[in-house]
């Protein structure tokens, strides 16, 4: 494991160390879109949902950016509807895509097929317009070593750590909802990657990914070898 490839920031106070590590978080992001559109028409951005990044989203839409030139996607989404409150394209709507920042372009992985076996292809084609490389990943991770949905217990994890397709239908035991999920491969494809994480129990399961190479028992490991900036507070 090639530790040496992970960049890890610092904060320069100790108070609200979450929100300072998401402000310079979404301060990067913009820096990273900023500098690809001089030489790009598009720019794409692919984030991850849950409750770490509400404030990187709400900060992030406070820079100042040429947001319609901008597309966003999600590393993963639950197969619910968008208004549905465990919906990640719910949040990025209600806290990333307001102000000047709803500009942007929102390319959601759901579709109305019943199911996210049935919807791939649907997603697959969206996904399959956009600017790849993304300019930016933005990562998280659970406390089970998942990242997007790629979890340990999921029957269909060898497939989205192994495939060249895209977006991936997986289920677990772990969760209720069955999800879509952005493949290794295509959550490889970019120019920068970014891992947001608070918490002293994700550190030490980060501690314990850098400490091993087995991707299917901690499937974060899929992206610790690439160069990779940590944005961690307490």
């Amino acid at each position: 494991m090639k530790t040496t490839d992970i960049k890890s920031t610092a904060i320069k106070t100790t108070e609200s160390p979450r929100e300072q590590i998401a402000t310079q978080l979404a301060e990067a992001a913009a820096r990273a879109l900023a500098a690809d559109l001089v030489d790009q028409p598009r720019v794409l951005l692919v984030v991850s949902g849950g409750s770490t990044p509400l404030p990187f989203f709400q900060h992030l839409a406070e820079q100042p950016l040429d947001w319609s030139r901008v597309d966003i996607t999600l590393a993963d989404e639950r197969w619910v509807a968008e208004d549905h409150p465990d919906s990640n394209a719910r949040l990025v709507r209600e806290t990333l895509l307001v102000g000047p920042a709803s500009a942007a372009t929102f390319h959601s992985l759901t579709t109305d097929d019943p199911t996210p076996e049935q919807g791939v292809a649907t997603v697959a084609a969206r996904l399959a317009a956009l600017p790849w490389p993304a300019s930016l990943v933005v990562l998280g991770m659970g406390n089970d070593g998942h990242t997007a949905s790629l979890f340990p217990d999921s029957g269909e994890l060898s497939l989205a750590l192994s495939t060249d397709d895209s977006v991936v239908a997986v289920r677990a035991p772990s969760v209720a909802q069955p999800r879509m999920t952005l493949s290794a491969s295509r959550l490889h494809d970019a120019r920068r990657h970014a891992l947001h994480l608070v918490g002293d129990a994700k550190k030490a399961v980060l501690g314990q990914a850098l400490s091993g190479d087995d991707v299917r028992e901690l499937p974060i490991r899929a992206f610790l070898t690439c160069p990779l900036t940590l944005y961690w507070a307490p």
